[in-house]
């Protein structure tokens, strides 16, 4: 059996069954009437925050995606000074963990229950296991969707989020960064996703060996499939046990 020093999964649409489309469409509906409340024009808001997505999305890793995301946020939001944008930033913070903010996107996922045993073969198979969530939202929201999971944050090694790491995917060197920094070396880890451009394509491009969840498959050019390593989750546990 090969040694395997790293293991990485993707959360949403692998550990995390979700309607990708239908998520987006939630979360910017209640992010806009959230936004209203703290005196925002709702569409100006989503618009900025899609532009300032976009521009973390082009980061080229010298800050983290943090500080691009408001930098370019305070640019296209009028009538506010950027002092007065920042001290807003709580309450953006404070809406991935309100009931009737973001946690109503949970309508657009499902429960997992072997998510947690996905993880805890990972953790036995492999040194260091991270999740490697494309880092365009704080920690804050990514620990409350672990939380519709029932999966300890304290599971992973690392979490990558918007706070600490300045590329995003599909780049390439968003993979390689986290395998730099946990010292890791390519070959011997393997990013486990649903997404054949963010997930599977820039991963192996890094060197790594790739997994790739069908449950809810993203493919967005039809790529084929050929060569790349399939599954099911349901057959994920007992496969990371036998990588």
């Amino acid at each position: 059996m090969q040694t395997i020093e790293g293991i990485l999964f993707d959360l949403d649409g692998t550990l995390l069954p979700m309607d990708n489309d239908r998520f987006v469409e939630l979360y910017m509906r209640e992010l806009a009437r959230a936004g209203a409340g703290w005196g925002f024009d709702p569409q100006e808001l989503v618009d900025a925050v899609w532009k300032s997505t976009g521009s973390m999305i082009r980061n080229d890793g010298s800050r983290p995606g943090k500080a691009v995301f408001w930098e370019s946020f305070k640019q296209h939001i009028t009538g506010r000074t950027p002092a007065e944008i920042d001290a807003r930033v709580a309450d953006f913070d404070a809406f991935y963990t309100d009931p009737d903010g973001f946690h109503r996107t949970r309508a657009a996922t499902r429960a997992n229950p072997l998510a947690r045993e996905a993880v805890l073969a990972a953790r036995r198979r492999a040194g260091k296991v991270i999740l490697a969530t494309n880092p365009i939202f704080p920690r804050v929201a990514i620990e409350s969707r672990l939380g519709w999971l029932e999966l300890d944050p304290g599971l992973f090694d690392e979490i990558t989020v918007y706070e600490n790491i300045g590329f995003t995917k599909p780049n390439p060197a968003y993979y390689a960064e986290i395998l730099r920094r946990a010292g890791l070396t390519p070959e011997r880890c393997v990013m486990i996703g649903n997404d054949v451009h963010e997930d599977i394509e820039p991963a192996a491009a890094a060197g790594m060996q790739t997994v790739l969840v069908t449950d809810c498959l993203l493919n967005r050019d039809g790529r084929p499939l050929d060569g790349i390593r399939t599954c099911a989750f349901a057959d994920l546990p007992a496969l990371i046990e036998h990588l």
